[in-house]
This record gives structure tokens, sequence and C-alpha cells, in this order.
């Protein structure tokens, strides 16, 4: 195996990520530089790459743990996995002899349990402490519908889980929740199954999976009916395929906020995927009054993804309503409220109860962080009211092991007056599952030495 980084089970060396991040604000960001691939992508073409019959080409994939995870996946099922090359085909896979490890990736262990679900096989998913907390029946519901037996721990199927597959039918499904996920599941499932699948989204999640299939040549439709989106998909054979993966949204607009907030800063980050489903964030800071300039690139052989550069200058912002639908995943939830404590004026943040059952119980964490930091923020049910306006100060914090509270700390203290200290942020090496060169890249905007990353 020759992937995307280092990790469990052989995996190629990387240096390590810093387990505590030290920083200063007032250092002017300036620069290019280019996030990690699409996580979402990344899983999905591993995949697909997996069950296609044949070699299939993936350049850019995401370097974290949580990618990572999902290689060493399909390759405990028998696909290889060799740098820019995906050996697979459904045919030559078989059940792995051994339970596969998601680590801290919801992404993986979801969508590798709609994967096997359709195999004659019986096959062991578990993950770490944050990952065996988080809810897994939103999936086993479905793939019950669909005739596998989905078993985990309690009431809310957490991992552990056991999926014992094969001989599935297709099912006409509307997800309880927004979620691109179990949609996903379903859908990976669906193609080994008998008859059509049909998943109806009431508010329309990322389109990955499904313009992913298209690309491999399943039969799939998509249309917009009733104010959602209905995708139907016929079980097909998935054929081998080609993919540039863009850099990811979600890392990118860490940067993004970060270079809209600390003075003189003029940032740009390279080649991001700026779909519809996607760019939500960058609409939002628009709206907020933003300077962001996106760039179309033609970089890469993949044309039919929109890339974007994004060209960002400090400036003052203001605050704006967001609505939940305009964050699908809601990951960029974190790094906005960064935004929206600096600004002027109130930012709510509606219906975004979803981000208690992420990594960490992101909806709380995100107002600890604030308050932190000397911002003010507030739970109104399921809405975040963030008050803005605020003097960021230095702040002492833990991610508490969220890959995207630490990233987003990391943008507050850069943000923050240098006259109160220095922010250390503790557990930052979380960010390993998503994008171990934060650091790097950290050095390379803003200029800092060594000695104020700390271990």
């Amino acid at each position: 195996m020759n992937g995307p980084g280092s990790g469990p089970d052989g995996a190629p060396p990387r240096a390590p990520v810093p387990s505590t991040l030290v920083v200063r604000g007032g250092h002017r960001l300036a620069g290019r530089v280019r996030v990690p691939g699409d996580k979402s992508i990344s899983h999905r073409a591993l995949m697909l790459g997996a069950l296609a019959h044949g070699t299939s080409t993936v350049r850019g994939l995401s370097d974290g743990d949580d990618v990572l995870r999902t290689m060493l996946a399909v390759e405990a099922l028998g696909a290889r996995v060799d740098g820019e090359r995906i050996d697979g085909g459904a045919e030559g896979l078989h059940q792995p002899a051994a339970p596969i490890d998601a680590g801290n990736s919801g992404t993986t262990l979801r969508l590798l349990a709609g994967m096997v679900a359709g195999f004659p096989w019986s096959v062991d998913l578990f993950g770490d402490a944050s990952l065996s907390a988080r809810p897994m029946d939103r999936i086993a519901e479905p793939l019950r519908l669909m005739g596998a037996v989905v078993e985990g721990t309690g009431a809310r199927c957490r991992p552990p889980l056991q999926v014992r597959g094969g001989a599935l039918h297709g099912i006409d499904y509307t997800p309880p929740m927004a979620s691109a996920q179990v949609k996903s599941c379903v859908l990976l499932a669906g193609l080994r199954a008998e008859g059509e699948t049909v998943v109806r989204e009431p508010v329309a999640t990322r389109a990955h999976t499904e313009e992913l299939l298209a690309r491999c040549g399943v039969v799939v439709s998509v249309t917009d009916e009733d104010g959602g989106r209905v995708v139907r998909l016929h079980p097909s054979p998935v054929a081998p395929f080609d993919l540039d993966v863009p850099a990811d949204p979600s890392q990118a607009a860490f940067w993004v906020v970060a270079g809209c907030l600390v003075p003189d800063s003029v940032i740009t980050v390279e080649a991001v995927y700026v779909g519809a489903a996607r760019r939500g964030f960058l609409d939002v800071l628009t709206r907020m009054g933003a300077s962001v300039e996106e760039l179309p690139t033609g970089t890469g052989t993949d044309h039919a993804m929109a890339v974007a550069d994004i060209a960002v200058h400090a400036g003052a912002l203001v605050g704006t309503e967001v609505r939940a639908e305009e964050i699908t995943g809601l990951d960029e939830v974190p790094a906005l409220a960064v935004a929206a404590a600096v600004a002027r004026g109130t930012t709510v943040f509606r219906g975004v109860g979803e981000l208690r059952v992420k990594e960490s119980n992101r909806f709380d964490a995100v107002i600890s962080l604030l308050r932190a930091f000397g911002a003010h923020a507030t739970a109104a049910g399921d809405d975040l009211v963030v008050t803005g306006g605020s003097r960021l100060v230095a702040a002492d914090v833990d991610a508490a092991g969220d890959h995207r509270m630490a990233m987003a700390a990391a943008v507050a203290g850069l943000a923050a007056d240098p006259a109160t200290g220095e922010t250390t942020v503790r557990g930052f090496d979380a960010v390993a599952t998503s994008y171990p060169a934060f650091v790097a890249h950290l050095h390379l905007l803003a200029g800092f030495g060594e000695h104020e990353v700390g271990a």
C-alpha cells in the first residue's frame, strides 16, 4: 500500500501533528495554500474504486487519518490501493478477516456499512471512543428495511456494529434528518439490491455520491420534487473512473475566515471545490460583507467539478442569519461562529441541533470556545446565537478530540488581541484526522517560528 498518510497497520510515515498548539494574534497572514483533498469525495472515490471492475485513477486524495481508515478498509475487503491507482471489482472482494477499525471517521463506518450490506458476509465495524458514542440507528433502519441484519449497542445502535448482508431489495426511503451519509449508505447498498432504490431528501444534501455513481456508469437519476431532491438508483455494475479530487471546502473555510479576521491579511486558497452543496460558507461570509473572490480554475483534468481559487482580504464583517440547510453537514459552523464573534451585530445559526452528535457535542463546544475567547454566545433551543463585536482575547482551550474545534480555536487565537498573550490549544493532534499539514500551512501563512508550536 502507498496511501495518503501515516497511521494504523503499516501506513507510510508522516510528520506527527503536535498535541498542543500555541499561537499569538497580530501576525498578518499572507500567501497561497492548498488544503487537503476533499474528504467526502475521497471516501466515496475509494469505495467506488474498490467496487469498480478494473483500475481507477484518483489524484489528490485527502491525506488525513479518516480517509486512511477508508483506504485500509477497502484493502481489507480485497481491493488494492497503490498511490493514485485503485484496483477493484465486486467479484474479487471478500469478507474481511478481522473487524474493520473506522477510527474517528463516521463517514467510513456509515458508508462502509451500506457497501458491505450488499454482500453475503458478516462484517464487524468499530471505532474510537468518540465514534462509539455516535448514533447509527439512522443507517441501521434503512439497511434493515432492505433486508440486512444490523446490530449495535443500545436503542440508538451505537458502534461496534455487525452487518450481515446479501439478498437486499430496493426501498423508497425518506431519511428523518438531512444526511448525506445516510443517503450514501442506502445508495451503496442499492447497488447490489433487487429493484430500484429511492432516497427522498426534503432538504438537499451533498451530492458527491450520486455524482460519482453517474461517473461510474451506474443508472442513477436526480430530480427536484416538492421542494426537495429525489435520487433513484437501479442496481448496476460500477465502471472504473479517472478523478482529480479538489481541495476540501470544509478545511478551506478555516483559512478563509482567518483571512477575513486578521488585520491586513491577504490569502488565496487554491483549487477548492465550490459546488452548490458545499459553498454555503462562502455565501454566508459574502452576506456578512467579507472580501472574498472566487477565481475559477481549469487546473487538473476534471472539468465537471466546480473548482476555484478563493482570494480573501481582511475587512469588517456584519452579523447575519444562517439557516442549517445553507451549511450542508454543518462542518463550517465552528469557523463561521468565530467570524460571527468579531462581526458587528448578532448572528443566529438556525436549526443547528445536529451539531450535538458530531465528533463531539459541537453545539455546546462552540459556545464554550467563543466564551473562552471573550465572546458572547448562547443557545436558544436548536439555534446558536452569537453576539458580535467582541475583542477576542487569548485563551487556553481543549479541543476534546474534535479536529474542527481544534482548528476553530487556532483561528480564534490568530484573531485574538496580541496584547492579551498567547493562545494554547490542547488536544490539537485531533487535526490528524482531516488536515495533518495544518501547522505547516500556519507557518507558511503567518511566518511562525517552531518555538511557537508545543508538543
